[in-house]
């Protein structure tokens, strides 16, 4: 018998002698792909003692979404179709408004079943009975000490089922349900609602985060090379104001980019060109080959984000997304969940054209966006993003840990040879033939090379005003995404999250309240 952790996406269950035919069988996953997690047995409560919840009325966002209103306090955040603009559109509730998305309500259950023939489908039965959609199951046996007095045919395997249903706690279906289930449980429980970290369900909840920059942009260090000077300030404070009034339904604006800015950018183009040939990974120089062809990529001009944008979403799905400055590695690896790189738009000082104290668009667009038009590497990221959802300050420090030795400086084994992925990497000459080049020259000693591990990673600690002095090599890009969501599955996660890519938001397994750090 073999009995798999999964989730099921279904209809209403009509089980059948030719549906379960002896004790509890595996349920086969749909094609969706999907984050697993070992769920704590928490947040729990009795049947007898849920308490009601209160009634439950639709409304539209957007013009264009199904809202689920959980209490009155949510009618006046939300706006009809009729009152809403283009230009001002009232948030919802982030907090309370659970079902953002035309959701239906659900109830999640753990039920201890003991290893019988027949007694799942005695159980799915009675959801038959009264009506009631049943949205996931999974299943894990119990693990209990042996008692030594008792004999071992004696000793019955028993599994617990989590299992999630369609409807709430008042249906009087449910009601019956619960009751009539009762008897044929070791243990029924009602999974309550988890207090979880802030994170956006739908795309558009990312103008909620894509504010909260750990600086605006325009806040330049002393030594920074532009600190004097006031043109430049002024140009950083034009872009950042353009990044903040963006929405997510709105084309990126076009930006003209000035005489000096455009030298700025060959100054690098320049720089780079020879080293790509020779340090970049296969993937990274196919990508970019399409720039130049789809994206107007060249040496004599900067590239519109919104192209970008245009060329990568018919490509692998994802987008670009003006950002004013640097955000918190929450709400930044959020975003990739939804395939949607957050990118600034102002670049270095033309003073010191290869040098940059923070990531400019010489390293936003030279570095990172060819790489999210790779398959492999776009799912890589959003495996990344999809674990950070909910995920606690530790979890999302190891997997800010993980993209930095992976996305911002990963390294791969192509032809015998280390060749780079990182963007950190793809965008600096000098680190990337330290890197990369067997003679390791800029610094005094030869950098450390270890074989890609995220669990390692996550631990790893790394300096930001230096090249590294540790790299991760993935054996290919596909191996660093396999391994990466391997990590992902054993991390403690609160609920199981799958990107809609029809709908752009995100399901979750359990109903939660986000309630932590809420925008």
């Amino acid at each position: 018998m073999i009995i798999t952790r999964t989730i099921v996406s279904c209809h209403l269950i009509r089980p059948t002698a030719n549906v379960i035919r002896s004790s509890l069988p595996s349920v086969t996953t749909t094609s969706m792909s999907f984050f697993s997690t070992n769920l704590n047995e928490n947040n729990m409560s009795d049947i007898h003692e849920h308490h009601p919840q209160p009634p439950q009325q639709w409304a539209t966002f957007h013009g264009k979404i199904p809202v689920l209103q959980t209490d009155t306090n949510i009618a006046s955040d939300i706006t009809t179709e009729s009152a809403t603009t283009s230009h001002h559109r009232p948030m919802p509730n982030p907090t309370t408004n659970q079902n953002f998305y035309g959701e239906s309500p659900r109830v999640s259950l753990l039920m201890e079943l003991k290893d019988r023939v027949g007694i799942l489908h005695e159980v799915l039965k009675y959801f038959w009975k009264y009506d009631l959609n049943v949205s996931r199951i999974e299943s894990r046996p119990v693990q209990r000490h042996k008692n030594p007095w008792r004999h071992e045919k004696d000793d019955q395997a028993v599994f617990d089922f989590y299992l999630d249903f369609d409807g709430t706690l008042n249906d009087p279906a449910a009601k019956k349900l619960l009751r009539d289930l009762a008897p044929l449980t070791e243990k029924l429980l009602v999974l309550d609602e988890k207090d979880v970290h802030w994170f956006p369900r739908h795309v558009s909840e990312l103008d909620l985060i894509a504010h909260r920059t750990l600086d605006a942009g325009v806040d330049l260090e002393s030594d920074h090379p532009g600190f004097n000077d006031s043109e430049y300030r002024a140009r950083r404070g034009e872009l950042a104001r353009n990044a903040i009034q963006h929405r997510w339904d709105q084309p990126i604006p076009k930006i003209d980019y000035t005489k000096e800015e455009i030298q700025t950018w060959s100054a690098v183009w320049d720089r780079m060109e020879p080293l790509w040939k020779e340090y970049a990974c296969k993937e990274y120089l196919h990508s970019l080959q399409l720039f130049k062809e789809h994206c107007g990529y060249s040496r004599n001009n900067i590239p519109q984000q919104q192209d970008i944008s245009a060329f990568l979403k018919e490509r692998t799905n994802f987008e670009m997304r003006p950002v004013a400055g640097l955000l918190s590695s929450r709400d930044f690896l959020n975003g990739l969940a939804f395939r949607v790189f957050f990118s600034t738009q102002y670049i270095r000082h033309h003073s010191q054209p290869l040098y940059t104290p923070e990531p400019d668009i010489c390293h936003e667009l030279l570095g990172h966006a060819p790489m999210f038009a790779d398959r492999d590497f776009a799912d890589f990221s959003q495996e990344i993003g999809l674990a950070s959802l909910g995920a606690s300050d530790e979890d999302v420090q190891k997997l800010a840990h993980c993209y930095w030795f992976s996305v911002e400086f990963g390294l791969c084994r192509e032809g015998g040879k280390n060749k780079a992925y990182g963007a950190g990497l793809l965008s600096s000459f000098g680190e990337l033939e330290y890197a990369c080049s067997p003679e390791h020259p800029g610094a005094e000693n030869p950098p450390e090379i270890k074989d890609w591990d995220p669990e390692v990673a996550a631990s790893q600690e790394f300096p930001i005003t230096t090249y590294q002095p540790t790299y991760f090599l993935a054996s290919s890009l596909g191996d660093a995404k396999l391994r990466m969501r391997e990590y992902c599955e054993r991390l403690q996660r609160p609920f199981f999250a799958l990107h809609n890519a029809q709908t752009n938001s995100v399901f979750i397994d359990r109903p939660v309240r986000r309630t932590k750090g809420a925008p």
